[in-house]
């Protein structure tokens, strides 16, 4: 769900050269199962109806420091602070919220949306603008048919759709 381990593959020449290439930009939600409680806004952050914010670690995880930078810029990152809870990975954080650990999330939107399904209610569609592109990348790293049939894939308009299906962007 990055780019970063991509740039570091291609700059150690592991992969096939020429073959990085981004194929959606995920997007952050804000969301609970609960669907009462976002009703696709922010203001749900500011108040005190909540014991538990997940967030994936934003050391490790483009979605949490996406997540990081949202709370920032709205600036809640230190009044949240005792209210955090990290997951390793943005599964481990989706996880959280859906079992009830955490009463509110941010997590990818590919998580809560279904393919020819409306976005729930129970999630904020966090504005672009407040967090950096989280792009998603390929590389193949070898020359067989195989990964290079998918590679290829990735560029049609039938893999497109699927992938703006699930609620990411397309690059």
């Amino acid at each position: 769900a990055d780019k970063k381990r991509p740039e570091l593959l291609e700059k150690n020449n592991t992969i096939v050269p020429g073959t990085r290439q981004t194929y959606a930009k995920g997007k952050l939600v804000l969301w609970s199962p609960d669907k009462a409680s976002i009703q696709n806004q922010a203001d749900v952050l500011t108040t005190s109806n909540f014991n538990h914010l997940a967030i994936a670690n934003p050391k490790l995880a483009p979605y949490g420091l996406a997540a990081q930078q949202v709370l920032e810029h709205l600036n809640l990152w230190d009044t949240l602070q005792n209210k955090l809870v990290r997951g390793e990975n943005i599964g481990q954080t989706y996880q959280f919220v859906a079992s009830g650990s955490a009463e509110l999330g941010f997590v990818a939107l590919s998580q809560v949306k279904q393919p020819s399904e409306t976005i729930p209610d129970s999630v904020w569609m966090i504005p672009g603008d407040l967090y950096q592109p989280i792009e998603q990348q390929a590389v193949q790293l070898n020359n067989t048919a195989a990964a290079t049939a998918f590679m290829s894939f990735l560029n049609t308009s039938k893999a497109k759709k699927i992938i703006e299906s699930y609620g990411y962007e397309l690059p």
